[in-house]
C-alpha cells in the first residue's frame, strides 16, 4: 500500500473523525447535462476538462492520473468506489466517463456522473476548512479555463436541483460506537434533519451505516455560501464529537464494553476467516477500544488504513480478479491478522 495516501495518516480529532470531504459540482455552460448527452459529446466533455486540468500549470503540482473508467473492469471501479474516488452512480456507467487522481488520492474528479464535473478533496480528520480552501483554489482555476454554467439567481446549475446554488456538498465520516450503543444515534439523525444535515452510510446516498460509520453532510446548497455551509457543518459536527466523547467516557468502565473491545481484538488477532461485514463490526470495537486507552500501540492512521486494504474489491485488485469470496475471507483474516501482530 502507498504509505503517502490520504488515509493512511491521522488527522485532528482522529478518534471520532475518519476523514472530511468537500465536493463541488459543475458543468459547462454549452453541452447538455450528463443524462442527455450523447457518447460522442460526453467525450468532448471529457477531453475539455482533462485539457483544462494538463494546461493549468499550478496543478501540475498534483500529477493527476487520468483513468477512462469504461476501459477498467467492473472490480477496478469497485475499488476506485472503496476508496471514495468514485460514486455507486458512475459505476453503472458504460462510457463517456473519467477520473482524474492526485497521487495521495486526497484530490480528485469525476467526469460525466451526475454532473460533467465533481470536484472532490479529502483530508484524514478534522479539517472542513483546509480543504474548503484548497477545493475552492482548484475550483477557480478551473472555472477560469472551463467557465462553470452559472446563473446570478440560482448560483451555479446543476442537474439535481438539490444541487443549486454553492453546488457544494461538505461531508465528514465518523466514528460513533457510543452513540450507536447508548442508543442516542437515532434522535441525533431526527435532529440532524431540522439543522439541514443529513446521516448516512459510508458511501453516501442509499446506503446503510456499517461498522458505526456515519457520512454527515449538508442538505442546503442554494440561499447560503460555501462559507456558511462549511461553518454550520463545523459547528454542528463539533457537537457531536464531544457527544461521543462523552458517551465514550460513560462506557469505557464497563466491564461488558471491555470484554467486547477485548474480544474483538482476539477474534481479529486470531481468526482464520473473516468477512467484510464481520471485519467492520469487529474493527469498529478495536478502534473503540484505542480511543479509550483500552487498547495499546495501535494507531488509527493503522486501522483506517487496515479498512481500505481489506474490501472486496482491493483484495481481488492484489491477489487476482477472480478471488472468490471465501478465499477472500481467508486472504482478509491473514492480512488483519498480520497487521495486529497475531500469528
Amino acid at each position: 500500500m502507498n504509505s503517502a495516501v490520504w488515509y493512511s495518516k491521522e488527522g485532528q480529532n482522529s478518534d471520532v473523525v475518519v476523514s472530511s470531504r468537500i465536493r463541488l459540482a459543475r458543468n459547462l455552460p454549452d453541452v447538455p447535462f450528463p443524462i442527455r448527452l450523447s457518447k460522442e459529446t460526453a467525450q468532448v466533455v471529457v477531453s475539455r476538462i482533462v485539457s483544462a486540468v494538463e494546461k493549468t500549470g499550478e496543478l501540475t503540482k498534483y500529477d493527476f492520473q487520468f483513468l477512462d473508467l469504461s476501459k477498467l473492469s467492473r472490480v477496478k471501479r469497485l475499488s476506485l468506489l472503496e476508496r471514495h474516488l468514485i460514486s455507486p452512480d458512475l459505476i453503472q456507467k458504460s462510457s463517456g466517463t473519467a477520473l482524474l487522481s492526485s497521487t495521495d488520492e486526497s484530490v480528485s474528479i469525476m467526469v460525466n456522473e451526475e454532473d460533467h464535473l465533481r470536484l472532490q478533496v479529502m483530508q484524514a480528520g478534522f479539517g472542513l476548512q483546509e480543504i474548503y480552501v484548497l477545493a475552492d483554489s482548484i475550483d477557480n482555476l478551473l472555472d477560469a479555463k472551463l467557465k462553470f454554467a452559472f446563473d446570478d439567481s440560482l448560483g451555479y446549475l446543476t442537474q439535481c436541483p438539490t444541487n443549486l446554488g454553492t453546488g457544494m456538498r461538505a461531508s465528514l465520516m465518523l466514528h460513533l460506537p457510543a452513540l450507536k450503543r447508548t442508543g442516542a444515534i437515532n434522535n441525533v439523525v431526527k435532529n440532524l434533519i431540522k439543522l439541514g444535515l443529513t446521516m448516512r452510510g459510508m458511501y453516501g446516498e442509499g446506503t446503510e451505516p456499517v461498522g458505526d460509520m456515519y457520512q454527515l453532510s449538508n442538505q442546503v446548497t442554494l440561499g447560503i455560501s460555501e462559507k456558511a455551509a462549511v461553518k454550520n457543518l463545523e459547528d454542528i459536527s463539533m457537537q457531536l464529537v464531544n457527544q461521543e466523547k462523552t458517551a465514550r467516557n460513560e462506557l469505557r468502565s464497563s466491564l461488558s464494553v471491555q470484554d467486547e473491545i477485548h474480544r474483538s481484538f482476539g477474534l481479529l488477532s486470531n481468526c482464520r476467516l473473516l468477512g467484510s461485514n464481520e471485519f467492520m463490526s469487529l474493527v469498529s470495537n478495536v478502534r473503540f477500544g484505542v480511543a479509550v486507552n483500552e487498547l495499546k500501540n495501535l494507531s488509527f492512521a493503522d486501522l483506517n488504513s487496515l479498512m481500505f486494504k481489506v474490501q472486496a474489491a482491493s483484495i481481488c485488485l492484489e491477489y487476482g480478479e477472480e478471488t472468490n469470496g471465501k478465499e477472500q475471507n481467508r486472504i482478509r483474516a491473514d492480512i488483519v491478522r498480520k497487521a495486529l501482530g497475531g500469528s
